[in-house]
C-alpha cells in the first residue's frame, strides 16, 4: 500500500468530503456530514470549528466570505483547495486499498 500520505482524522475527512461538492457553512457541513455517512456520523460545534481552524491552518480548506442566512445571522462558508481535494483524493485511495486488502486477506469479513 502507497503510503505518500499522513492519514485524515475521520472529522477532517468528513468534512472535506462534504465540501467535495459545492462551498458550505458550518451548520451545513454538520448536516451534509450526517447525510453522507446515513446519519452513523455526526459532529458537534467543537470538533467541527476545531478542525476547521485546523484544516485553514494547513491549507486543506479556505474561507470564501459570508453571506445573510437565516434569521439575518452572517454565516462564513468554506471551500477545498487543490491541496483539500488532493489529500481527499489520496484519503479515499488509501480506503479503497485498505478494503482490496481486507477482500483478499479477509473475505470472511467482506
Amino acid at each position: 500500500m502507497n503510503n505518500d500520505h499522513t492519514p485524515l482524522t475521520p472529522a477532517v475527512f468528513h468534512i472535506l468530503l462534504a465540501l467535495s461538492s459545492e462551498e458550505r457553512h458550518g451548520y451545513d457541513i454538520m448536516k451534509q456530514v450526517a447525510k453522507d455517512s446515513n446519519n452513523s456520523v455526526t459532529m458537534g460545534p467543537g470538533t467541527l470549528y476545531g478542525s476547521i481552524k485546523r484544516m485553514i491552518d494547513s491549507g486543506l480548506i479556505t474561507e470564501v466570505g459570508t453571506k445573510l442566512g437565516e434569521n439575518n445571522k452572517e454565516r462564513i462558508y468554506y471551500r477545498l483547495t487543490a491541496k483539500g481535494r488532493k489529500q481527499l483524493g489520496a484519503e479515499i485511495n488509501r480506503y479503497s486499498a485498505v478494503v482490496k486488502m481486507v477482500k483478499k486477506s479477509a473475505p470472511q469479513f467482506s
